[in-house]
């Protein structure tokens, strides 16, 4: 069993990893609008490893039989002036989520909850990942802004999806 600490926090992570889903889809369609279709093709991507997240963090708390609660989650930014503040907007999530993992990690050791903390391991290397996709990104919009094709050319080139990650934790429902 997780400790309980733990698990409150999960769940309440769980909320956060389904409001950056959205938030990610929202910044997906503002994109699709623009036919941008190599950004808009990232950004949904990234709003399904968010609600991948979130499945693997159920699935966490279903195998340690934990209570599960899926929490409400605000309404996403879905208006945007301008190609970059999606980007923006989307690093300064990624910093918050990682400043919100971290704390789930230091829960788990002030809590001596070794399997809990060995859990959190992986999403502490993915959210490495993610600020340093979206700062490269967010530099190559701004030295872009007025030359969406150079974006677009940048996005197919370099975020290619590496495929699925096999020391991934399992999801709910996979």
């Amino acid at each position: 069993m997780a400790a309980p600490r733990f698990v409150e926090q999960l769940n309440v992570q769980i909320g956060n990893e389904l409001a950056a889903h959205n938030q990610y889809l929202a910044c997906a369609v503002h994109y699709d609008a623009l036919t941008m279709p190599q950004t808009a093709a990232l950004f949904y991507g990234q709003a399904l490893e968010e609600r991948a997240h979130a499945s693997m963090m159920i699935q966490y708390l279903l195998d340690t039989d934990s209570a599960v609660t899926i929490p409400a989650v605000p309404a996403p930014v879905s208006r945007f002036d301008d190609v970059v503040a999606p980007v923006e907007l989307a690093l300064e999530q990624e910093k918050r989520v990682t400043d919100q993992i971290n704390g789930l990690l230091r829960i788990a050791r002030e809590e001596s909850d070794f399997a809990s903390e060995q859990f959190m391991q992986w999403f502490i290397k993915e959210q490495v990942e993610e600020v340093a996709t979206m700062s490269d990104l967010l530099a190559v919009v701004r030295r872009n802004v007025d030359d969406i094709e150079d974006i677009e050319e940048y996005v197919a080139r370099e975020q290619s999806n590496g495929g699925d990650d096999p020391t991934a934790p399992r999801q709910a429902g996979a």
